[in-house]
């Protein structure tokens, strides 16, 4: 069948440029008896289709009243077809219903707000991001005037109670102020429990932290998210304008950015549905919002913790010390966004900042000199109870050490090696003598031990006092007539 682009190249080669039918033939690449068909034909009417029959032709009418009567789906009406006889497949039973039967949309009322009335929070998600030596989920925290439409965005890596808390007073002190309620989905950080028909039952911590601040909690209906549709477009409004492309070495960097593109992108942007900026709306919505409430909330989750031997609090995969003395004891640990403070009772033993990473150790190092210092006096009493007990005069002994300004502690130690190698008895005279002599040290302890030592290894005398003792010698003779030779021999002799 030749199209009606064809039949237009057609009539202007004959008719505009006036070539023949074979030149028309071999300039389109068309057979000559195409052309010369189409050659006296002024307009185009394309060749009307042969109608198709199918099976379901017979039930079509059936199927338009089963659809007037009841919402059936398009299984359910071929299962009612195959009950009547039909005999065909679902695919054109499909095809069918969804073109009789136009698609539903749902409609919605636009929702309309008081400027400083309203804000609608959320969280949103996107990938992960390197925080120190590990990768973490990174969140962001959106809170939205319903009026201006002024935002303010932060960066996270927990959606904890904490977080959440602190974001919303950080926004309110971006603000200014508070705005009268505030919309929250029916996350767990808002609201524990919401049944159709039931009143919400909200997060004891959010529902004090709303008192606080003077706002109500407005949660939305379940899966209706259309109804805080301001912060659910702004939370895809983020992630394609900012964070689509975006590469940042670490998480440190994401705050800086968002602050930066919140300012200079999205709060002076010409808004799609207002029409301003919201920046400039803002200006007139500010003085609408509430005071803030100048006394502190408590923003933290606390939580009952045991100290470990090496006196460490455990917290999301992180231990931060304690001083040693808390060791193996039940302690009280406050976490905030920002650091982690832990008690004994009421008493705050220590505050660390709070760590982002994961399986990190946090200590103080004054935590570890306290123990030090614990375990070297325990050593040096242990010390000076061992030095005691050589000598009643062991005393008296170490404080002329002390009163030498030597280093008392290294000459007990060294004496009391001494006294492993000599002996107690020993050692103890030997501190007598030092004491007279007013010899304080252990070089001196160990000079008196050597000098009693060779005076009592020196033999004695031998004392014979009986015969028997004798010892029996002989002693030979001196042979005495080499004298008696005669000289004159020795004369002949001689050369």
């Amino acid at each position: 069948m030749l199209d009606y682009e064809t039949f237009c190249q057609i009539r202007d080669h004959l008719v505009r440029q006036r070539l023949t039918v074979a030149q028309t033939a071999r300039a389109l690449a068309l057979d000559a008896r195409t052309v010369a068909k189409w050659a006296g034909v002024e307009q185009f009417l394309p060749r009307a289709g042969v109608p198709r029959t199918s099976k379901l032709d017979a039930y079509k009418g059936q199927v338009v009243r089963w659809l007037d009567a009841h919402p059936y789906s398009a299984q359910q009406i071929f299962q009612r077809l195959r009950e009547a006889g039909y005999g065909g497949g679902i695919t054109i039973v499909k095809d069918y219903v969804h073109r009789i039967r136009p698609r539903h949309h749902e409609a919605f009322l636009k929702l309309d707000f008081a400027a400083g009335e309203c804000a609608q929070v959320d969280w949103g998600e996107y990938g992960s991001i390197a925080v120190g030596s590990t990768r973490r989920r990174l969140s962001f925290f959106l809170m939205v005037l319903c009026y201006s439409r002024r935002m303010y965005l932060e960066f996270t890596v927990s959606q904890k109670m904490e977080f959440f808390l602190a974001c919303h007073e950080n926004a309110f002190t971006a603000f200014g102020g508070c705005p009268s309620r505030i919309m929250v989905d029916n996350l767990k950080s808002a609201v524990l429990q919401r049944l159709v028909g039931t009143a919400p039952v909200f997060n004891p911590k959010y529902l004090d932290f709303s008192l606080h601040w003077g706002f109500e909690i407005t949660p939305c209906n379940v899966r209706a998210g259309n109804e805080k549709g301001r912060v659910e477009n702004a939370v895809g409004y983020v992630k394609k304008n900012l964070l689509a492309g975006l590469e940042l070495a670490d998480f440190a960097a994401m705050q800086p950015a968002a602050m930066l593109w919140v300012d200079t992108v999205a709060n002076v942007r010409i808004h799609g549905a207002t029409h301003q900026r919201p920046i400039d709306r803002f200006e007139e919505e500010r003085a609408h919002l509430r005071p803030l409430n100048p006394a502190g909330f408590d923003l933290a989750r606390v939580c009952t913790v045991r100290a470990t031997k090496q006196f460490r609090v455990p917290l999301d995969t992180n231990h931060y010390s304690v001083p040693a003395r808390y060791a193996g004891q039940r302690l009280t640990l406050k976490a905030y966004a920002d650091r982690v403070c832990i008690y004994d009772a009421d008493q705050l033993l220590w505050r660390h900042p709070r760590s982002m990473d994961r399986r990190q150790d946090i200590e103080e190092p004054e935590h570890a000199r306290q123990l030090l210092v614990q375990r070297k006096s325990a050593r040096e009493q242990r010390l000076l109870v061992h030095f005691l007990a050589l000598s009643p005069r062991a005393q008296a002994y170490r404080e002329g050490l002390e009163a030498k300004r030597v280093n008392a502690r290294v000459h007990l130690r060294k004496i009391l090696a001494l006294a492993e190698l000599h002996g107690k008895e020993a050692v103890a005279r030997a501190l007598d003598d030092g004491l007279e002599l007013q010899a304080f040290s252990a070089e001196y302890i160990a000079n008196i031990l050597a000098a009693r030592r060779r005076i009592d290894n020196e033999p004695a005398p031998l004392q014979l006092t009986r015969r028997a003792d004798l010892l029996d010698l002989e002693i030979p003779e001196p042979d005495l007539s080499i004298y008696d030779r005669d000289e004159g021999a020795d004369d002949e002799n001689t050369p």
